[in-house]
This record gives C-alpha cells, sequence and structure tokens, in this order.
C-alpha cells in the first residue's frame, strides 16, 4: 500500500509541474490585452532626427540642446543685430538733421528780428529827425554869417549835440569829390586846374544821414577838371 500510495502523490505532482510550464511568448507577437505596448505610447517625434526639423533655427537648437553655435548661427546672430546698429545710425542721422535744420531756421530767424529792429529805429528816428534839419540848415546859415552869439549858440550847439547823439551825421564839405549817390549837384560853376574830378566847390545846404540811409543828399555846386 506504500508503494501505491508514493507512486499517486508522484504522478500528482508531475501533472502539476506540467500546468505551471510558462508559455514563450512567440518573436514579433503582439502583447496581450491586458499589457499595451510600451512604443505605442511614446510620442511619435521622439524617434525622429532634430536636424530634420525645418522651424527650429539654429540658434534655437543651440539653446535647447545646449551645443556649440555653427558658424551659420553666429551670422544670424550678427545680421539680426547688424540690423539693429544701421537703424539706429539712419535714426541718428535723421535726428541731427533735424537738429542742424532747426539750429539754421533759429539763426535765419534771430538776423531778421536784428534787421527788423534796426530798420524799426532808423524808420522812427528819420521821422523825429527829418523836420529838425530845416532848423539845422537856419543854424547853419547864421553860422556863416557870424550871428549866432549868446544864448543862441548856446542852443544850437545843444541841438547840434542832440541830434547826433541821436544818429544824425552831418556830410558834406567844400573840396569833396561829387559823388551821386550823396550829393546833389546844383550848378556848374566851370573848370578847376586844382581839380582831377568833378568836385564840390560850395555847399548849398549840407547833407543828413542816419547809420548809411541818407535822410537827404547834399546841394553842392560842383566844378570840372579841365581835362574833361
Amino acid at each position: 500500500m506504500t508503494q501505491s500510495g508514493s507512486g499517486s502523490f508522484g504522478d500528482a505532482a508531475g501533472e502539476m509541474a506540467d500546468e505551471t510550464e510558462v508559455e514563450v511568448p512567440v518573436e514579433g507577437a503582439s502583447a496581450s490585452a491586458g499589457q499595451p505596448d510600451a512604443a505605442a505610447d511614446l510620442p511619435s517625434d521622439t524617434t525622429s532626427d532634430p536636424g530634420d526639423r525645418d522651424d527650429i533655427s539654429g540658434v534655437d537648437t543651440w539653446l535647447e540642446e545646449g551645443g556649440p553655435l555653427e558658424p551659420e548661427d553666429v551670422a544670424e546672430v550678427e545680421t539680426a543685430e547688424g540690423g539693429v546698429a544701421a537703424s539706429a545710425d539712419v535714426q541718428l542721422a535723421e535726428r541731427t538733421a533735424d537738429l542742424q535744420r532747426l539750429q539754421a531756421e533759429y539763426a535765419n530767424y534771430r538776423k531778421r528780428v536784428d534787421r527788423d529792429r534796426q530798420l524799426t529805429t532808423e524808420n522812427a528816428t528819420y521821422r523825429v529827425l527829418a523836420p529838425i534839419i530845416e532848423v539845422l540848415d537856419t543854424i547853419d546859415r547864421a553860422r556863416e554869417h557870424e550871428e549866432i552869439d549868446g544864448g543862441f549858440k548856446a542852443v544850437a550847439d545843444q541841438l547840434t549835440g542832440v541830434v547826433t547823439n541821436l544818429g544824425l551825421t552831418r556830410f558834406g564839405e567844400p573840396g569833396d569829390p561829387f559823388d551821386p549817390n550823396l550829393h546833389e549837384a546844383l550848378s556848374h560853376l566851370g573848370t578847376d586846374p586844382e581839380v582831377d574830378v568833378v568836385t564840390c566847390k560850395h555847399i548849398a545846404k549840407a547833407g543828413y544821414k542816419i547809420g548809411d540811409r541818407v535822410v537827404r543828399a547834399a546841394q553842392v555846386l560842383v566844378v570840372d577838371p579841365v581835362d574833361a
């Protein structure tokens, strides 16, 4: 009985071993329904070559991968920086030209204002002093006849000093070369061997001017040279 029992136990153990034997999967077979394929869960682009991505520049690749810049990548950076520098230079040149134009306009404005101010002053002085010229002519005739003395002489001298300080200057003396811009010839007295050009021989009325502006031309009598 002992041998038969042992044989029965051995046969049962052998059957259990056959039932628990691990089945070897066949190469190329798909995974079971309970265990999905790991490669199927990976992103499709993880197996692609980074160099095949056309939308990423060399600089971006360098930033992402930490690799060295290629020569074309350096050229790309320099081109971008050069464009910014060129734009800044253009703007600087435009602003400089605007500033120079503004300075020129301001300088012209100052010159125009100064010229207008001077002209206004001369016009005001002319309006004030022009009527006084006739009084100065009377004083000159009185001096020629030696009729100025005493208080009248003091008044005449004071009036002459006032108009001179206001810018009215007297011109026209015997012996001056005749200048049609400054003199008005009332008559010719003939020829004079002592002169080489037409010369003022006698001053009928003195001339007056304010600055370079002639208020009244000198009225003169002239003589001509002998060779004329």
